[in-house]
């Protein structure tokens, strides 16, 4: 029988079959997954966000369910709500989308505020109130929201203490000329394909994921050996958004605000599922490194000179990963 480890090693080989061209996305839905946190991905239209994690979804043992996000979503659209039975004069809960285990936020940022405010503490409490009832939501229940950075106007953009919610803040760009061949020879396979076929095609023979080897993997991930050096190394990437004068005084002018200890957790258990996934049963500063972007863009809040400068989180990352020592 297969290792929990390896069923995750070939189900990132299907995907990585079904979704061409993304292979970071992929990697980083599967971490969100085993480090149990929602991601926030951010691209244009048209580049598989909502294929990769329907595909997921094909693989795992659970429901999937997309939301669009418009202007006149409500609370309850996503919450559910109570309906009122004629026939004995009760009401009965009806539930929402949320109740899913895997979901896809499209567009949060076109959504008001007690739209967002509503899925956020979803994602944070893991349950729903509606009335003086709460409801416990699914496990696992994973989250992956999207923004389209091209049309800003309509939109409600999400403030910071919303964004660090987030595991991941993921950025994904076009294909190569050549991975988009590749996409159009996958495409005229699936047209050509029948609709019973197409359904088929996407859990060939691959056995779904349980919930029990979902849980037997997460816990696996947590006992993932990290050194106390790199753990310190980890520490110390974080704790420089929050004292960047100690790095230099540049930096000093261009953080406003830094990163607040989930930062330090997301990075702590997102370092660990990459290890895993891939194949090592220890971490690497390599692993730290590559994800410090994902997990540090959208906790830091740069200054007013810094924006004007056109400087990103990105460019600050990539100067404290070079200024920062590595054990």
């Amino acid at each position: 029988m297969d290792s929990v480890q390896n069923r995750f090693l070939s189900l990132t080989e299907q995907l990585g079959r079904d979704v061409i061209g993304q292979p970071q996305l992929i990697e980083r839905l599967l971490i969100a997954l085993l480090a149990d946190g929602h991601l926030l991905v951010e691209g244009a239209p048209g580049l598989a966000k909502t294929r990769a994690i329907r595909c997921l979804g094909a693989y795992l043992e659970g429901s999937f369910h997309r939301v669009q996000f418009t202007p006149d979503l409500l609370p309850a659209d996503l919450t559910g709500t109570e309906v009122f039975r004629p026939q004995d004069g009760s009401f009965s809960f009806q539930q929402g989308p949320l109740f899913h285990n895997l979901i896809l936020a499209d567009e949060i940022n076109r959504a008001p505020a007690k739209v967002q405010s509503a899925l956020l503490e979803a994602m944070a409490e893991r349950q729903i109130t509606v009335g003086q009832t709460s409801y416990r939501l699914a496990d696992p229940f994973l989250v992956m929201a999207t923004q389209n950075p091209i049309e800003q106007e309509g939109t409600y953009p999400l403030p910071e203490a919303q964004l660090d919610r987030f595991l991941l803040h993921v950025r994904v760009g076009y294909p190569t000329a050549d991975v988009e061949r590749q996409i159009l020879q996958l495409a005229r396979r699936e047209v050509r394909a029948d609709s019973q076929t197409a359904q088929n095609a996407l859990v060939p023979s691959f056995a779904r994921i349980t919930t029990t080897e979902l849980r037997q993997a997460r816990s696996e991930v947590l006992e993932l050996h990290l050194a106390e050096n790199l753990q310190e190394y980890l520490l110390q990437l974080v704790l420089a958004t929050r004292n960047p004068g100690l790095w230099g005084e540049d930096l000093s002018e261009q953080i406003s605000y830094g990163a607040s200890p989930r930062a330090s957790i997301a990075l702590d258990r997102c370092a660990r599922a990459k290890a895993w996934l891939d194949g090592r049963d220890y971490v690497l500063p390599e692993d730290i490194q590559q994800l410090a972007f994902d997990v540090l863009r959208h906790r830091l809040l740069l200054s007013y000179e810094a924006e004007a400068e056109g400087i990103t989180p990105d460019r600050i990352v990539s100067e404290l990963l070079a200024r920062i020592p590595v054990p």
